[in-house]
């Protein structure tokens, strides 16, 4: 029997860009029909119980989705368990993430957009330091992945 699709969005304080992949990839599995477990967390423990950062709420009510709500959690060894993929938004959190991996661990472990064909092994810009502008190039490429990785998983989940 297939396990429900559940992913976990992992950046460095989970206050940026994972709670804005989980908005993206939240609004295209509801669109899509896809019955999907989502989460998003930090590979430090900068932010555990904070908001999101006020950019990426507003880039995210900008587009359809409420992200006041989420805060902000550090990955755990359960998450390995728990969920199906986990999709780190750069290089450095990936490698944190594989660091922390388990051989009994059952969960997928990728960079987000390698799941978006000519865009594999890039990573997600983080626009905590920049300007507001960087939150949109941020919500382009988690949103342009989610809705590949939506698509990906309906067809495997398809019977």
């Amino acid at each position: 029997m297939k396990r429900k699709p559940a992913v976990l969005f992992v950046c460095l304080g989970n206050i940026c860009r994972s709670p804005l992949a989980e908005a993206a990839f939240r609004l295209a599995a509801q669109e899509a029909g896809l019955d999907a477990k989502t989460d998003s967390a930090g590979t430090a423990a900068y932010h555990i119980g904070a908001p999101p950062d006020p950019r990426s709420i507003d880039t995210a009510a900008r587009n359809g989705a409420d992200i006041r709500h989420y805060r902000g959690r550090q990955i755990k060894q359960s998450d390995f368990i728990n969920f199906t993929h986990i999709f780190a938004l750069d290089e450095s959190n990936l490698a944190d993430i594989l660091q922390m991996a388990r051989t009994e661990n059952s969960a997928e472990i990728m960079l987000l957009m390698d799941t978006l064909a000519g865009y594999e092994g890039r990573t997600v810009a983080d626009p905590y330091y920049g300007d507001d502008a960087g939150f949109d190039v941020t919500w382009d490429d988690v949103s342009r992945a989610a809705d590949a990785l939506v698509k990906s998983l309906k067809q495997q989940t398809s019977y």
